[in-house]
Formats: C-alpha cells, sequence, structure tokens
C-alpha cells in the first residue's frame, strides 16, 4: 500500500551472486541460496574478498548526532584515488559509499561512475536528497538512511527531521530503494514500533537497528543509554510481534555487539587505510589491515582475522533478522 501520494518502487528480484550461492535480496540484504547457514564458515574460509566494504568518501557531515563514532576530519579523496581503490576492491560484491555524508560532496555523481560495478549502498541523512536524488536514479542499489523514530526522538538525537523526510520522498519520486538505519538508545527504545510504521508507510525494504559504540560523540553519552544485548534480543522480539500483528513490510535486522559480531565491516577511510571494526580491545576500536591504495583487497583480506564474523554478519546468521514480507 503506498500512500502520502508517493509512487511505488517496483520490487526488485534476488540478484544471484558468483557462483550463485549468495543473493542480494529486496531487502538489501545478502542471503544464501538455502536456508542453512551451518555452511557460513566454510563459505568465509573460501572466499578471497569480503562481501561489503565501507568506503569513507568524506568525513564531512551537515549533522552532529548524539551517537556519531566519525567526529575526526579529514581531506577527502580525489576522483583519481577513489579510482585506485574502485579497482584495488575488485571481487568485493557491495561498496557502501560512505561519510560522514556523502551527498556533501559536489562530484557524488562522478563517485558513484567510479564504482560501476558493485553493488552500490548509500548511507546518508539525505539531507540534500532533493537535489541529489534524481542524479543517483538507476545508478545506486539503495539509499540507506539515517532515521531514528517520530519527530521529537529525532530531533533530540540527529537533527531537521522535516528536511530529511523531504530528502527521503525525493529518493523515492526518483524510484531508489531505500532502506533506514537507527541507533538505538534506552531513550529511543519507545519509538521503534514507530519507526517501522514509518518505514512501511515510506516503502523502505529494510530497518537496521545498532546499538552505539562508545567511541566520537557516544563517548559523552550517560551510560544508561547504553542497552545490554538481552534488553536489545528482547525489544527486537517485541518488534517482530508488532510487525506481524500489523503487517509491517521493511526486513527489520539488528546488530548487537557480541563475540560474533566482533570486526565484521570493513571501513576504508579518505586516505585509503582500512580497518576492522569494531575490535572491542582497541582504544579506537579499529585494527588496521593496510592501506587499500597500495594493496589489493584480496591481500588486506588475508590478514583480515574476523572473516567468519564478516560472512556470519552479512549473511544474517549471527545478528537478529526477520526477513522482508512477501506482498
Amino acid at each position: 500500500m503506498t500512500l502520502l501520494g508517493m509512487p511505488a518502487v517496483p520490487a526488485r528480484p534476488r540478484k544471484p551472486l558468483g557462483d550463485g550461492s549468495i543473493s542480494f535480496t529486496p531487502g538489501h540484504h545478502f542471503a544464501l541460496a538455502g536456508t542453512s547457514t551451518d555452511h557460513v564458515g566454510e563459505l568465509a574460509a573460501a572466499s578471497h574478498a569480503p562481501l561489503s566494504v565501507i568506503v569513507q568518501v568524506t568525513k564531512r557531515c551537515d549533522f552532529d548526532c548524539s551517537f556519531c563514532s566519525e567526529t575526526l576530519q579529514m581531506k577527502d579523496p580525489s576522483l583519481e584515488q577513489l579510482k585506485v581503490m574502485a579497482t584495488n576492491l575488485a571481487g568485493v560484491h557491495r561498496v557502501f559509499l560512505s561519510g560522514g555524508e556523502p551527498l556533501l560532496r559536489r562530484d557524488l555523481s562522478e563517485v558513484v561512475d567510479v564504482f560501476d560495478g558493485f553493488i552500490i549502498g548509500l548511507p546518508t541523512n539525505a539531507t540534500r536528497g532533493m537535489d541529489l536524488a534524481p542524479e543517483l536514479a538507476g545508478r545506486i542499489e539503495f539509499a540507506n538512511i539515517g532515521f531514528d523514530g517520530p519527530r521529537e526522538i529525532f530531533r533530540r538525537v540527529r537533527g531537521d527531521y522535516d528536511k530529511v523526510l523531504s530528502g527521503v520522498q525525493a529518493f523515492h519520486r526518483a524510484g531508489i530503494p531505500i532502506s533506514f538505519s537507527a541507533v538505538v538508545l534506552r531513550s529511543t527504545l519507545h519509538g521503534l514500533p514507530y519507526l517501522v510504521q514509518i518505514a512501511d508507510v515510506l516503502g523502505a525494504g529494510k530497518v537496521k537497528l545498532i546499538l552505539p559504540l562508545r567511541k566520537g560523540n557516544a563517548l559523552d553519552l550517560p551510560e544508561h543509554e547504553f542497552i545490554t544485548v538481552e534488553e536489545a534480543t528482547d525489544h527486537f522480539h517485541r518488534l517482530v510481534e508488532l510487525r506481524t500483528t500489523h503487517d509491517w513490510a521493511p526486513a527489520v535486522r539488528m546488530t548487537p555487539w557480541t563475540e560474533r559480531t566482533e570486526g565484521h565491516m570493513i571501513v576504508i577511510e579518505p586516505n585509503g587505510n582500512t580497518n576492522a571494526w569494531p575490535v572491542y580491545d582497541r582504544p579506537d576500536l579499529w585494527l588496521p589491515l593496510g592501506n587499500i591504495l597500495q594493496e589489493p583487497i584480496t591481500a588486506l583480506w588475508e590478514r583480515y582475522p574476523y572473516k567468519e564474523n564478516h560472512y556470519a554478519k552479512y549473511l544474517g546468521s549471527s545478528i537478529l533478522t526477520q526477513d522482508r514480507a512477501i506482498r
């Protein structure tokens, strides 16, 4: 059902990858061809590159979110540097063109061209969606929009709700599939059902829930804002019950920080430094792997110690999941 006079974005079929054992779904996540996840470790051990990496195309941002971990500034990579990164990322399926806020790059359209051939996800706050969504139509797989709940919650932890909502609608009008991503604090738990309902109304394929990490602005969060894994699991299951009751369509996923999710992300900074993230016993939560401007991802992957965690997370076996409803 489509509301607010917004056009429906056609559902995309699953996209088989490599030998077909893994696909990319309309819910904007990876999935195994079968239902069993028993062989995730074998897949990871046999792999030569990650499923997904995050490339920070800028550190700049026009918001100052209370939970943001990425507060240190750094010069934007040039297009030539990004071309080297793209070449050295051969073998990776999905690239998140992230930040900071990637829409602040005036040459973002050219940046997207550099990574043509990858599944491109765009994590964004959507504040410049009105300007840039038409340029990105048909060129990115989806926009992953930071959206934490209804207006009061959103304004308190992130910023201008109405500006972001206008950007979300711009992406939708441009035919770009959207997902929502929210950092879960104790003071925002009550808003999670409203968040999923908003995502349903706006046609989001997925709602991704993440617990905060103690870095950057989040170091100033009161201790009571950090919920336990047990609390997160309990609230997730309540949310799943409500989703079933109300027939909300978006897939819902929650990532708690456990031993099985440690280091699962591979983050490339603007200067090419490539890190496993989050690694709990490191002061900055980064584990340096090398520099993608100097080595191919296959070489960095060989020294990456979290291969099974990477595959388990992105294939949904180490996190809390409920898939997109089929209508």
